[in-house]
């Protein structure tokens, strides 16, 4: 047995057994959404020809054709949600591929002086800007996962380059559903999602960010889950010959490629002296200036007058697209970046539809229903936020998206809440916990990650996966012990 077999702790070597063996079998997240709806159906079809489950609206058993017409009804009933994701994302990539932030990403990487400490530190800082932007997260993390892996090839430092992609994920991975641009909490904000009529007609009116984001339980539990993460990344770094740098996953000869990490500062393509009238205003930064102030200006006036209970999907998408606006000020050079953040959507607005059928099957077949029913069943008041999180982290499997996973589930979960005496608010951060959880297992929110790192999710997963076992443990005794009442 070679030296990068034996050296390293006991911990070190289970995270890169697992590792190899994750990149030999996982499949790409395109694959992974086809060989779903192949199993959703099958598990729908026989649970039901066998009398296990039925469909929501009776009608007996279903068959193969009422199958697919669950897949094909829901395949395009998230196009609204769908368009507020790609939003999400875009307006974070925008922010994120600003110079001034590459800057600050590279001043920041220079930081580290072992690869632990790097992997912490990308790590660390992915989970906290997670809790304000999951797309500018996803983004940001991304690039600081590369740029990271540039400065230790540049300084010598043996930083296992998967394990940093993975670093840079942990915020799509733990926290971003405990955060301002959350998916559930969000939509309980909505007066028309919820009360009499709606699927959430147990919950008669909106429920503040008081009560979900901003309590003191969700900040206590999103503090102590960042320290335990970091804790874990730091004992699971590998060393030694174990330790592959970014050069094996991307041609030194075009790490330096600007395209792809933030980059130079944006030269404009013409002098302005030459410009024609109209190149003048499509360039024209005072434009562009005050017209994201007047947005910018119009949110804290609403935040200020409404109250932060106002805080919703449409409001933070609003927030975010007058802030590119302002921060790049050029309206034609904020256009072509949004034309750039497009490819990091592709992946939503091509599996979001597949996503959505099989939430279809999942929902008109019952199998969600029973799904909910079978875990949310076995709780007690204690024990409830515990069934929440493994219920969503069983269902995030097959409907990787939180707001998605809301609609399907949330009812249920909030239904057995108020049956068990537990506040709204508990439950839902209690369901975030597990949506975000099992993403470490799901590619399907990496896939702008792995354009911009340059690797495969079969090459990173592994340690994703070593983090989504390690946080089982913790998860459940800090779920069953922090207390949501006393705050």
């Amino acid at each position: 047995m070679s030296e990068s077999d034996t050296g390293g702790s006991a911990i070190e070597r289970f995270g890169y057994g697992l590792s190899s063996i994750v990149e030999r079998w996982m499949p790409s997240p395109f694959l992974f959404a086809i060989l779903l709806t192949y199993l959703v159906f099958a598990a729908g079809l026989v649970l039901n020809q066998t009398g296990t489950i039925e469909p929501p609206n009776g009608g007996g058993a279903v068959g193969p054709v009422d199958m697919i017409e669950f897949w094909f009804g829901g395949f395009w009933g998230f196009l609204d949600f769908s368009m507020q994701m790609v939003v999400i994302l875009m307006t974070g990539f925008v922010l994120a591929y600003h110079p001034a932030a590459n800057r600050l990403l590279v001043r920041l990487a220079q930081l580290p002086n072992s690869p632990a400490q790097a992997v912490v530190l990308v790590a660390g800082f992915s989970m906290a800007v997670a809790w304000i932007h999951w797309g500018f997260s996803l983004i940001l993390g991304a690039i600081f996962a590369r740029e990271m892996g540039k400065v230790a090839h540049e300084e010598g430092i043996d930083v296992h380059y998967p394990l940093l992609c993975v670093a840079g994920y942990m915020g799509l991975g733990l926290t971003w559903h405990w955060g301002w641009s959350g998916s559930a909490p969000l939509l309980l904000t909505d007066e028309t999602e919820v009360g009499e009529g709606t699927a959430f007609a147990m919950v008669p009116e909106p429920v503040p960010v008081t009560e979900t984001i901003l309590h003191p339980y969700t900040i206590t539990l999103t503090v102590l889950s960042i320290l335990f993460a970091v804790t874990v990344l730091y004992l699971i770094t590998p060393s030694g010959e174990r330790a592959r740098g970014i050069t094996e996953y991307i041609p030194e000869e075009e790490l330096y490629e600007t395209a792809s990490d933030g980059g130079e500062d944006v030269v404009e393509s013409a002098q302005s002296d030459e410009m024609v009238p109209a190149e003048r205003i499509n360039n024209s930064r005072v434009l562009g200036g005050l017209f994201a102030l007047t947005g910018v200006a119009y949110v804290v006036w609403v935040l200020v007058t409404e109250g932060i209970e106002l805080w919703d999907l449409n409001t933070i998408n609003f927030a975010f697209l007058m802030a590119g606006i302002l921060v790049w000020t050029n309206p034609s050079t904020y256009r072509d970046k949004f034309g750039e953040a497009s490819s990091a959507a592709a992946g939503i607005i091509l599996l979001f539809p597949f996503f959505a059928g099989i939430q279809g099957m999942m929902a008109d077949s019952g199998l969600a229903g029973a799904l909910a029913e079978l875990i949310i069943g076995l709780s007690t008041p204690e024990t409830f936020p515990i069934f929440a999180w493994l219920a969503a982290a069983v269902l995030n499997l097959f409907v990787p998206s939180g707001g998605g996973q809301w609609i399907v589930m949330g009812p249920s979960i909030l239904e057995a809440a108020d049956q068990l005496g537990v506040e709204f608010g508990h439950a839902t951060m209690a369901f975030a916990v597990g949506e975000a959880h099992t993403n470490l297992l799901n590619p399907f929110w990496a896939i702008p990650l792995l354009a911009i790192t340059r690797i495969k999710a079969r090459e990173m997963f592994g340690y994703a996966a070593v983090m989504l076992l390690a946080l089982f443990p913790f998860l459940t005794v800090v779920l069953y012990v922090l207390p949501y009442g006393m705050f």
